[in-house]
Order: C-alpha cells, then structure tokens, then sequence
C-alpha cells in the first residue's frame, strides 16, 4: 500500500554507560495512509485519530501532535508539517 504523505521526525535518545553518557538523533518517519498513520513503534488508525496540531518551537522545528482516542502524541520535528497534517484532514 503507498503512502499519501510522510513527515519525518526525531527522537533524541540517551545511552549511560559506566563512565560516560552518550545522546544520539535517532531520524524516524511518521507515514500517513488512507487509514491509518504508522510511526516507527506505533500505529494508529484513521478512526482513532481525532487530530493532528503543530506548535513551534524556537526557529527550527517544533512538536507534531497526534491526538487519539488514547491520548496525544507528540513527535519531534525539524521540519514544518503544514502539508502532512492538510493531508490528513482531507481525508
């Protein structure tokens, strides 16, 4: 099945060792199909999908917000997702 739109976002993840702590960028894909979004762990469908918001954050990037009948969801962007989220109200 091909995907309508997808919208790349990150997760910073953070490794303690004995010595050190190491934080990486894990990049990550959130891909909309006609009845479901599915993220690099989770996937939801249309039907449980109430929305979708986006709220700057300084000049570069910002948070995605899924909000679902199980909550909200907040996915990390660098990249405006005006065209992601227009997608999924059209559908």
């Amino acid at each position: 099945m091909e995907y309508l739109a997808v919208q790349p976002y990150y997760k910073i993840q953070r490794e303690v060792g004995s010595t050190e702590q190491v934080t990486y960028e894990d990049d990550r894909m959130l891909y909309l199909y006609h009845d479901k979004i599915v993220t690099h762990y989770r996937e939801f469908s249309i039907a449980d999908v109430f929305d979708l918001s986006y709220r700057q954050m300084g000049d570069t990037g910002g948070f995605l917000y899924l909000h679902t009948k199980f909550g909200v969801y907040s996915y990390t962007v660098k990249e405006d997702p005006s065209s992601f989220i227009e997608t999924f109200k059209n559908l």
